[in-house]
Formats: C-alpha cells, structure tokens, sequence
C-alpha cells in the first residue's frame, strides 16, 4: 500500500527533484496534497514553482497550496543568491495552467490529518517548518496523529550552509523548528552532514540528462544552475543535493545510516540562532527525539534518482 504523504517544501531546484522523485512513484506515495511555505524564495513564487513542477511530471491530479508567507516571529530570509530571482532559475518551465488552491496550506493540513486514521500520514517537509508549526500549534489534535515527519535540515558535523552553525531550512525559523522538534512526533532527519555527501558530479548530471525525457533535461538544468553557487564555495566536484534525500529515506532507507539522539535548536543566541545541536554521543542525557542520519550512499541515491526521473514524461 502507497504511503500516505504530505509535501511542504519551498521550491527551489532541490525541492523541484525532490517533487519529482515523490511525484514519479506512484506504487510508494499516495500523495495528498503539496504546500509551499515562504523560504528560498517568497511564497507566491514558491506556490507558483510547485505547480510547475506537478505540470512537467505530468501529474495533474496533485493539488498545490500556499501557506504561510513569512516565519512566526523573524524577518524572511530568502535565497537567490543561491537558486535565482524565481527560485527554479535554470529550466524555461511555462507558466502553469494548474491554479493554487483557495484553502490556507496551514488548515489544508489540519484538515488532512483529522479526516485520515491516526498515524497514517507522513509529512516530508522541504523547507522551513513554518506550515507545520502552526498547524500544531492552531490545532494541537493533529499531533499524535501525524505517523512520521521526514525532514531535510540541519548540520551539525558540517556546520551551517547559511551561517557558520546554521542551515537553510533552519535558519529561515529556529522558532518554528523549535515547535516541531518539542512535538514528540516521530521525526527523521536528513541533515547537510548526509546531503554533502550527495554530490551532484558533472558524470551524475550527464546520465540524468541521458534519460531524454523533459523531466531529465529540467533536472538537469536546475542542479546545473544552482550548483554553480555551491562548486564555487566547497570546491567539490559536485554540489550536494539536499531535499531529494528526503524522498529517498523513505523509497530506501538503507542508503542511510544514523542514530537514535536528541536534538534542539537554539533561537536566541546572536551568534548561534537556528543551530542543531546534536547530542549525536549521548552526552547531555535528554530524551531522544530524532532520528539523525550522518551518512548516506550516494551512488546508490543516484542510481534510485536516475531510475524514478526515468519514468516521467
């Protein structure tokens, strides 16, 4: 039976791979809805690139929703630096036919979750974790009931992507992190100590682009795009590839390895706001609450990449 899930995500050329992996697997998702929440780009932007997403992968049937526009308490911090000014820079994707839903992201999630059994629905989540956090805070109910969150964010080993000690997704709202991680929900984490290891090497882009289809040509044209900020930076021989992970934890978790610890986030330190701070040896003695992937095969992920973009139009 396909796993129910919900996609919250900030599109992004990483989130727009990472739709489509989900989106090309039909047997293993049941996917409910998409919602975008405000983070590489703003939220019009982002709501706008997941239905150009939804519209190359052919899947029609996926309904997009916007939800919120800015974090709880801080000022948004976006990333074109990173994916350019429409945050799929790269591809010349239409403008979608699709239109976003009427109903808030935020209520479209506490709605799924009442009307579904208990402890079926997963939240893969993309992006900065504002969507969720409020939804668990508008209506508590909904937390006992959510079987897993998957989450692409954090670092602790790397360190930051945006600052020193933070991440992205993070960064973006410690405060909304902060809820989620407090929840007691199920939670996996694919942090920027797993994604750096998903490097996007110029060998890799070349058999995704070999496939010959729109989808594989896009995906090429996206990680081309928004590698070059991090080729530059790291030195690599590829750029990491964050969100995807997500998807592929949950088609195959054995590409990961991790452990069982508590994580927290700090959101008042000037210095250190959105840092994950992993207790990956057990020293502080605090209740585990998160399932830390350090590690993860990347020739394996990319053979499962490969294999689910080569079945979209």
């Amino acid at each position: 039976m396909a796993r129910k899930i919900i996609i919250d995500t900030d599109p992004g050329q990483d989130d727009a791979v990472a739709i489509l992996m989900a989106l090309a697997s039909p047997a293993d998702f049941d996917i409910l809805g998409i919602v975008a929440v405000a983070g590489n780009v703003g939220l019009a932007q982002n709501a706008r690139n997941a239905l150009k997403v939804v519209e190359l992968a052919g899947r029609k049937d996926i309904a997009v929703y916007a939800g919120c526009e800015r974090p709880m308490r801080r000022t948004l911090v976006t990333a074109e630096h990173v994916h350019g000014e429409t945050g799929l820079d790269g591809p010349d994707l239409p403008l979608p036919k699709l239109q976003i839903e009427d109903q808030h992201g935020v209520d479209f999630i506490i709605e799924t979750l009442l009307a579904h059994e208990a402890g079926s629905v997963t939240l893969a989540t993309l992006g900065p974790l504002t969507n969720v956090a409020m939804a668990m805070i508008k209506e508590p109910r909904i937390i006992p009931r959510i079987q897993e969150i998957v989450m692409m964010g954090g670092g602790y080993f790397e360190g930051g992507n945006i600052t020193p000690v933070a991440e992205f997704n993070i960064y973006v709202d410690p405060d909304a992190a902060d809820v989620v991680l407090r929840s007691g929900v199920p939670i996996a984490m694919l942090p920027l100590d797993v994604t750096h290891m998903i490097l996007s090497t110029p060998e890799r882009l070349a058999r995704i682009r070999g496939l010959g289809n729109k989808a594989g040509e896009a995906v090429y044209q996206m990680l081309s795009f928004s590698e070059r900020f991090d080729l530059n930076k790291y030195g690599s021989t590829g750029a990491p590839l964050h969100d995807p992970c997500v998807i592929a934890y949950m088609l195959k978790p054995e590409l990961f390895e991790g452990r069982h610890i508590n994580v927290v986030i700090e959101t008042s330190s000037e210095l250190t706001i959105g840092m994950t701070v992993a207790d990956y040896w057990g020293v502080t003695g605090r209740v585990k609450n998160v399932t830390y992937l350090r590690s993860g095969n990347a020739e394996g992920f990319y053979e499962l990449l490969t294999e689910r973009l080569s079945r979209l139009p």
